[in-house]
């Protein structure tokens, strides 16, 4: 991935979503996160998500475990499909977007808050 696709094909429908979600949620302030690929740092990223009017949240240069995926979907869905087995890729593929349509926001909140505790504390520790 180069730094044009990212800005011309990925941003663009970020920007999109992002603008979908604002008038849903009234807030003009928006926060993102990218981990530190080339592309995510390049100049015309930077410079057009400035543009955009998003705010970037640091990311620590090596945070695998930093996910915000291991904080909030893994950890619900390994609960709700634990002990279940799937003999194709399939079922476990609806099983899992079955799930995931079902998780009140309440989860998601609680598990963005524990991630921003964590990612602060790596931060100030430099990671």
């Amino acid at each position: 991935m180069t730094a044009t696709y990212y800005v011309q094909d990925v941003l663009s429908q970020v920007k999109s979503a992002i603008n979908e979600q604002r008038s849903k949620v009234g807030t003009s302030k928006t926060l993102f996160l990218h981990d530190n690929a080339g592309p995510h740092r390049a100049r015309a990223t930077t410079q057009s998500l400035r543009e955009l009017g998003i705010q970037v949240l640091p990311y620590p240069a090596y945070s695998p475990d930093l996910a915000p995926c291991d904080f909030c979907l893994f950890p619900i869905l390994k609960d709700r499909l634990a002990g279940r087995k799937f003999h194709r890729i399939q079922d476990l593929a609806k099983a899992v977007n079955s799930e995931l349509r079902t998780i009140p926001e309440e989860d998601y909140q609680g598990a963005f808050r524990k991630w921003q505790i964590t990612m602060k504390r790596c931060i100030e520790s430099r990671g």
